[in-house]
């Protein structure tokens, strides 16, 4: 190293560099990757979840109707089932609405 100049010194301390860059953004590829496909597969799952909650929200509803329609009658315990359904949708939705003008608000603005 002795004899080595110091255009060749700056030359090979360059090409390191570039090496240890392409070697750094090849990683974060691999990473970005198998973190994306792994997401994927999360999502997947998270929709599965989701259709087998609805699934069992029917099922929930659908039974409360049967065990209300001796009382009641069908449609009597179908509009009852549906009103009380919607009226919680409502709720929650309003209760999200809520939230998300919160989160959309401007800094330092109540909302």
């Amino acid at each position: 190293m002795g004899d080595e100049g110091l255009v060749s010194v700056v030359g090979r301390v360059v090409g390191d560099a570039k090496a240890y860059a392409t070697a750094e953004v090849t990683l974060w590829k691999t990473v970005a990757s198998t973190r994306g496909s792994q997401a994927g597969v999360a999502a997947g799952m998270a929709v599965g979840a989701l259709l087998i909650a609805l699934s069992a929200l029917t099922a929930l509803l659908v039974g409360a109707i049967i065990a209300l329609r001796p009382v009641m009658g069908p449609a009597w315990a179908t509009l009852l089932v549906v009103v009380v359904a919607l009226l919680l949708a409502g709720l929650l939705a309003k209760m999200a609405l809520t939230r998300f003008k919160r989160v959309t608000a401007p800094l330092g603005g109540e909302a």
